[in-house]
């Protein structure tokens, strides 16, 4: 482990007390971690964030940190028949006392458990060092983390750097108007962010891909399915629909030939590229009745280096073509921005963090970019271009899949980063503003 660097000029509590009390507490992170996993917030619906804001209030109360409740307006989120439903409930925890503002950002929401759980998703399991839950690694587990951090440096009294100011957030994993973009639109962020939504590495982000999402539904008539559907108008939507999975499915591999510049993670064996999938399809009732309705939910994953309004454009026109006498709708209910080059002059010190924490080596750091996708494509696009990164994600996590889990190993890890970037004392030198939390 590498020790964090101390000034001689600072008294009293140190940063290496504060790491000794984060291994003596590291405990007090897996029962939050628990409370967490069992309220779900899982989106679609994403019913489950004003529950869980009141359980972050509760958390934070005695750490001084200041709640505001901020609902993004439906008018913004709510889509006609869409799966999302609830207030949209974002939590914002700071600290005032006079620092400079660090944004430290978590996505509340989970994907919805996946079929082949072998564990209650929404009760945190123990095996030795891992934590098995639903949202334990992306991105629960990096809640607990901070608030580790933060309990610890409360507990011996050390003096931080910055104020931090928490951003629980909701609707990241898919929906219309994520909670950041609203934030940042409505200008409530100060400073510069710490993004959780990473993974445990020696990474320097390189930016991401954007993410969009059409809700597709094909229309038909209801008849008994013991008749014929000329003999009184019926028309079996999913039979309709034929023509367009088809379609899809011969674009899917055209799609994939589109490489990006963002750089691949180290080892992997091709270029990121863009991606469409069907991710979800749902009609018919039972047997004795022709399907009125088909919905198919197409995923589409765009590079920095494509347009979002000609990608959208390609798939509707491709549908269209494919049935131009079906009656359909396609519906846009979920877009993330792509995040570009997100480097910026706070780097360095996060990176020495970083190594503070996990014990990474200077020469194990490497700069990549991912398919996968982050809302903070929408920060970037009210003016906040620099944007720090890190979270729990590793390779064998099995994040969005059955099982998933984190380890405390990882948490105290993650908790010793943060707190050596918050501190006064850990590297004043690659502070931009050390003439201010000095």
């Amino acid at each position: 482990m590498i020790s964090p660097p101390s000034s001689p000029r600072l008294a009293g509590p140190t940063l290496a007390d504060s790491f000794a009390e984060i291994e003596r507490i590291a405990e007090s992170a897996v029962d939050d971690l628990a409370r967490m996993v069992a309220i779900d917030t899982s989106f679609p619906p994403g019913a489950g964030y004003d529950a869980f804001a009141g359980l972050m209030e509760s958390a934070v109360a005695t750490l001084g940190l200041q709640c505001r409740r901020v609902d993004v307006p439906e008018q913004l989120w709510r889509v006609a028949g869409g799966p999302a439903h609830g207030a949209r409930t974002n939590l914002i925890a700071r600290r005032r006392s006079g620092k400079p503002t660090l944004g430290l950002y978590f996505h509340v929401d989970t994907v919805p458990a996946a079929p082949g759980w072998a564990t209650d998703p929404l009760r945190l399991t123990r095996d030795g060092d891992r934590l098995i839950g639903l949202g334990a690694a992306d991105m629960k587990g990096t809640i607990a983390a901070v608030l580790l951090a933060l309990r610890a440096a409360d507990r011996t009294g050390l003096a931080l750097g910055y104020d931090p100011m928490l951003l629980l957030c909701t609707d990241e994993e898919g929906g219309l108007y994520p909670g950041i973009r609203y934030l940042a639109e409505q200008g409530l962020l100060e400073g510069h962010i710490l993004n959780f939504n990473g993974a445990a590495a020696p990474r320097i982000w390189a930016g991401c891909f954007g993410l969009f999402t059409l809700l597709l539904r094909v229309h038909g008539r209801t008849l008994h399915a013991s008749e014929a559907p000329s003999a009184g108008g019926g028309a079996n939507a999913i039979e309709a629909a034929l023509p367009i999975l088809n379609t899809l499915a011969a674009l899917k591999p055209k799609i994939a030939e589109r490489v990006s510049a963002l750089p691949a993670p180290p080892g992997a064996t091709r270029p990121l590229a863009a991606q469409l999938d069907i991710s979800a399809a749902h009609g018919g009732q039972c047997g004795g009745q022709i399907p009125s309705r088909f919905e198919i939910l197409i995923c589409r994953r765009y590079a920095p280096e494509e347009d979002f309004l000609a990608a959208r454009r390609e798939i509707e026109d491709a549908i269209r073509t494919a049935t131009p006498h079906a009656e359909i709708e396609i519906i846009l209910n979920g877009h993330l921005m792509p995040t570009s080059d997100p480097t910026g002059p706070h780097w360095p010190r996060w990176q020495e963090a970083l190594s503070a924490g996990f014990g990474y080596a200077p020469d194990e750091f490497a700069k990549w970019g991912a398919t996968s996708c982050s809302d903070f494509g929408w920060v970037q696009a009210t003016g906040m271009q620099e944007i720090l990164l890190t979270g729990l994600g590793r390779p064998d996590s099995r994040i969005h899949a059955p099982g998933e889990f984190t380890t405390l190993t990882d948490i105290v890890a993650l908790a010793k980063s943060v707190l050596a970037y918050l501190s006064a004392e850990f590297r004043p030198d690659l502070s931009p503003e050390a003439a201010v939390i000095g």
